[in-house]
């Protein structure tokens, strides 16, 4: 064969396979970047099982969505202006949420009290804290804060723009706290949990994939507390991250004070999905003669179908902690 008859095979070779490779491509679903988690438009309410399978998207525990896996999402980005802090040492933290062209986001819808609501935890989640941060009119959020432990942090920005339309959004983004580190281990499961001479009794299980039904029952001295004081408008509030890559879930209790039904104690009730099985870290936050407290237990979500009951329900017990969130 001469020199001119090869590169006309070899010419061909080359149409022949790329025009095989067209037709494989074309007969497999393009690879495309995973669409973020939906944003919700409301915390879910009332209404158990139910309510959270037609709850749409969300950040709230009731819908299964998880939050704060990403630092930009719906067109905003948590921008950190402090991304590290020294261990035990009081520190401000500095932060703003931009949007698409740069500019800080200044007007926001009020939930629950609050424009903006902030959380840092430590990845070994033995550390949190619920921070009320003030904003600048130049829209910088800045809030004083003492984290005791060195480590890996991870900060949460859960808030919703304001203007018709507008959904809600956690994002997250890392802090480190620098000094010697030392991970604990994340605390075993246990029921109830003690902080400052208060227990906290959670019944009830996380499940993946379906709204289920948490009741926490807080006790003093042996005795029911009856006269739990509104905070943020509600008398509990619940916080549950995932161990491992710390998904968020803000979760809201059925009912509200002054709505004619829900008792000021000594239970607080909530929904709640998990987006997974796994292990998680819930953070009760509650008010009484004037003080707020945080409850927290260590929870073991099971993978759906797994260690339920012969009436359907999923055991679980949580674990014994006096973390602070305040």
């Amino acid at each position: 064969m001469n020199t001119g008859l090869r590169i006309t095979a070899f010419a061909a070779a080359i149409v022949a396979t790329f025009g095989t490779a067209y037709g494989v491509g074309a007969s497999i679903d393009p690879v495309v970047a995973e669409k973020p988690p939906a944003a919700h438009d409301e915390h879910a309410e009332a209404g158990g099982e139910e309510a959270g399978e037609k709850a749409e998207g969300g950040h709230d525990g009731a819908s299964g969505a998880a939050g704060g896996l990403q630092i930009s999402e719906g067109g905003y980005t948590l921008a950190l202006d402090t991304p590290r802090v020294a261990a035990g040492k009081p520190a401000t933290l500095r932060f703003s949420v931009k949007d698409d062209s740069g500019r800080s986001l200044t007007s926001y819808t009020r939930e629950h009290g609050k424009e903006l609501h902030f959380i840092v935890a430590s990845r070994d989640l033995t550390v949190y804290r619920h921070l009320h941060p003030t904003r600048a009119a130049d829209g910088t959020w800045s809030v004083a804060a003492k984290l005791p432990a060195a480590g890996g942090y991870r900060a949460f920005a859960d808030f919703k723009p304001a203007g018709k339309g507008a959904t809600g959004i956690t994002l997250g983004a890392d802090l480190a706290v620098s000094g010697r580190s030392e991970p604990a281990a994340l605390p075993p499961v246990r029921a109830t949990a003690e902080v400052d001479g208060y227990q906290v009794t959670l019944d009830g299980a996380l499940t993946p994939g379906k709204a289920r039904e948490l009741t926490l029952s807080v006790s003093r001295d042996g005795k029911p507390v009856t006269d739990l004081q509104p905070y943020l408008g509600a008398y509990g509030h619940l916080v549950a991250l995932r161990a491992g890559d710390l998904a968020y879930l803000h979760v809201h209790p059925n009912g509200e004070p002054d709505d004619g039904v829900t008792e000021p104690g000594p239970e607080v009730s909530f929904t709640a999905t998990a987006p997974s099985p796994g292990e998680y870290r819930l953070f009760l936050d509650f008010q009484h003669k004037g003080e707020v407290r945080t409850a927290a237990f260590t929870v073991d979500v099971p993978a759906a179908g797994a260690g339920e009951s012969e009436e359907g329900e999923d055991s679980t017990e949580s674990e014994e902690s006096g973390s602070h969130g305040h």
